[in-house]
This record gives C-alpha cells, structure tokens and sequence, in this order.
C-alpha cells in the first residue's frame, strides 16, 4: 500500500494515531512482532492498522482477523473499538452476532477467539493480529494461522506483553534476528506515554516481578502465581533443559491426558538411574484413540506403561465401551492411576521437577505450558484462587501430573478394580 493510500484509509475513519504508534504504522513489514506495555494503546493501533489496510485492498472479498486468547476477551476488548472507527465510512455492515465488519470495498474484518482456534482452519486471511500472543498455544501460529496467509500473501502482527520466557519470548527473539520481520519493544519508561508519577504509583502498588513484565515488558520476569516457573528457572540454571538423549535400552513410560472436545497431552519419560529424563512431548486435537496409538508405533521407543486418568473407564454411551477398552484393543499396555487431589498432584510435580531432564527442543510446548500453568485469578478479591486456570496449559500440567503421580506407589488401579498394583517402570 502506497503512504497516500494508507493515509486516506486512515483519514476515512477519523483515526489520530500518538506519535509512537505513527511511526509504526510506517515501519511494519510483511511479519511483525511488538512487545508493548499496559496502556500502550495497542488494541486501537492494531483495530485502526486493521481498518486501513482492508480499507485500501482492491482484491475480492478481502479477509482481515483479530485474534485475541478468548473470544469473550475479543469482544469486551476490540469490537467496541471496530464499530466505533468503522462507524464513519458510509455502507458499512456490522454484524453483532458474528463480531464481523463489511467495508464498502467487499473487505471484512472479524474477531476470533484462539480458544477454538481450529474454527479457523479453512479460511484464509489477508491479514492478521494476534493480540497476547503470549497467552495462546504456541500451536495457533505455525499449525492454524500461518497457513492462512498463503494464498493471499498475507500479513500477520503479534502484540501484547510478556509472559516468562515462552514462546512469544522465542518468537519475538527469532524475529529480531530475521531481516524479513520486525521486532520492537516498547517498556514504559521509554514510550513517555504513562506519566511517571503514575507509574511510580504502580510500581508501589504491584510487586517487582508484575511491574518489569506488565510496564517494563520483561521477559526475564516469572508468571505472578505460576505453579512450576521457579522450578524450570532452576532447571535451566543448572543446564536441565537442554538436551535429554533417549536411552535405547531403557523402556519408556508415558503419561496422558485425554481430551475428548480439546487436546490430548503426552509426555514421553526414562527412568536413568534416580534421574527421570523427558524425552519427549506430543499434543494434538481433535484426532481418535488410533491416531495417538499409530503415533507412538512410529516412535522408536520400547513402552514400559501408558499412565492415564481414573475417568479413562467410563463408558461412552455411543459404544458402550471405555476408552481404556480401545487403547487395549490399540495394543497399549495402559495402567490406570487412583483419583487424587489436584493440590496433592501440584505438589507431586514440585517434587519430581528438581529430579528431571528436559529435552527442550522435543518438549518445548509442553515445557512452555509448565511455565505458563497458573491458578485462576479472583478480580474481586485480588487474589488468586485455590483452582488452576483452565486454558491450553491444563492439558499438558496435567499430563505431567499424571506422570508424577505414577511414580508415587502405591498410585494405580487395575482396569474396574481398587487394588493398587505396586509395579512401577522406575527405580529410585
């Protein structure tokens, strides 16, 4: 897009960009990541970079998107701001139900959540934002919306702030280095956009930890309440995630947790004398009991155990069979652990992460949704809550707590029995 073209489109909807956020919309390139403050401005940015760039595209039926982590999130956050700067172009249609905005050109700009991002495959965009990056999957890029943009030669811009050092942390420093991309932070104490009076008073409000992530855009900062952060800042520190080579003599347990509507975890682990080396990490969704089955078979490990949930022997009505029946019939070797505490299970997993060796390139995801794995947060009361937050990092937590509870005998049950079987693959 030309600069009059883009700064007609701008001047159409009435949009009066700060000084930081003109010189953006100046210097954005096909890819673009931007690590910004609180109070930054970012969603009126990027809602405004949004309307300019479908304003101005002369292709048919133009797709433009707005992701952000939850639907509900998109709504209270952006929509507000689509129909308020869409509002003056002459034949616009807005749809209220479906979150989408008609220019008059035939372009159209919607809101999605990444909470049922795999709505999403199929469609195409020309281009996109993914506002919080930090707090989806790592999957909705690369395996969702990045094929998207194919057919269109689309854009895409991630923005949001920092959450630990995961994979909007790899993505912003892989972006830095890529000539073909723009990476740019942007801490409060430099923007001059918040007063400094006014921060100060945040800063003596909120402990050091929230105020370097959410106004100084710090990746270096842990997740406030994060379950396992300090345990996987240690590992790291003390070179345990990195490289955890397979042991080809060694049996391999695996630990799951099932998904029926959303994903499916494993974690892939070897017993090495009183070490316990993840060695792997697999998450898909969506897929039947025979995919995960053929997706172990390929793998050239030798299983000792498939550890699954209690509620792996309820019955489908459908069939009138468990899914533990399948995965046997699959030619799984499946034990089935006790029901047990979520708190007994967190503390289980705090227990065995200081005994543990990650693969950190075949684990990553799963690592990153360690990390990331955090209680709910009571906004009423400011606190956080007794109960975890239920997001994408709950499959692979539980997966893992699954594995730890595994390795605590006397933890199984027999298929339809309570008896506790006291074989366990790992020596202590």
């Amino acid at each position: 897009m030309t600069q009059a073209r883009r700064q007609a489109a701008v001047e159409v909807h009435l949009y009066a960009p700060r000084p930081l956020q003109a010189g953006l919309h100046r210097s954005l390139q096909r890819f673009n990541v931007l690590v910004a403050h609180r109070r930054f401005g970012k969603t009126v940015f990027c809602i405004n970079e949004l309307i300019a760039k479908a304003a101005a595209n002369t292709k048919v039926a133009a797709r433009y998107g707005y992701v952000a982590p939850l639907l509900t999130q998109a709504k209270d956050v952006a929509w507000h701001y689509l129909k308020r700067f869409t509002a003056p172009i002459p034949g616009i249609h807005v749809s209220e139900t479906e979150l989408w905005v008609d220019l008059p050109n035939g372009a159209r700009i919607r809101l999605y959540g990444a909470d049922n991002a795999d709505r999403l495959r199929g469609l195409y965009f020309d281009g996109v934002v993914l506002d919080e990056y930090a707090q989806m999957s790592p999957r909705v890029w690369p395996e969702i919306v990045r094929p998207m943009l194919t057919d269109r030669a689309g854009w895409a811009l991630f923005i949001g702030t920092p959450m630990g050092r995961n994979h909007f942390c790899a993505l912003y420093e892989q972006a830095a280095q890529d000539e073909d991309w723009h990476a740019q932070r942007f801490p409060a104490s430099e923007t001059g956009i918040i007063r400094a009076d006014e921060l100060a008073a945040a800063r003596r409000a909120m402990s050091a930890q929230q105020f370097a992530q959410e106004f100084e855009c710090s990746f270096a900062a842990g997740v406030p309440g994060a379950y396992y952060a300090e345990l996987l800042e240690q590992a790291e520190h003390e070179g345990r995630i990195g490289r955890a080579p397979w042991e080809p003599q060694l049996p391999v347990t695996t630990s799951w947790d099932l998904g029926i509507g959303d994903a499916t975890a494993i974690w892939f682990a070897q017993a090495v004398g009183q070490e316990v080396r993840i060695i792997d990490y697999y998450e898909a969704s969506g897929a039947p009991l025979s995919h995960y089955a053929k997706r172990l078979q390929a793998l050239p490990y030798v299983y000792a155990d498939h550890l699954l949930p209690h509620d792996v022997n309820v019955r489908e009505l459908s069939s009138g069979m468990t899914r533990l029946d399948t995965l046997r019939q699959l030619g799984l070797k499946v034990q089935v652990l006790r029901p047990n505490g979520i708190e007994d299970g967190i503390e289980a997993v705090r227990n065995l992460i200081p005994r543990c060796w990650f693969d950190a390139e075949k684990c990553a995801r799963g690592i990153d949704a360690l990390r990331l794995y955090r209680p709910e947060f009571d906004e009423k009361r400011n606190v956080f809550s007794a109960r975890p937050l239920h997001d994408w990092t709950s499959h692979a937590a539980d997966a893992f707590r699954y594995l730890a509870a595994g390795l605590k005998a006397p933890a199984r049950l027999d298929a339809g029995s309570v008896e506790t079987i006291g074989y366990s693959p790992f020596t202590w």
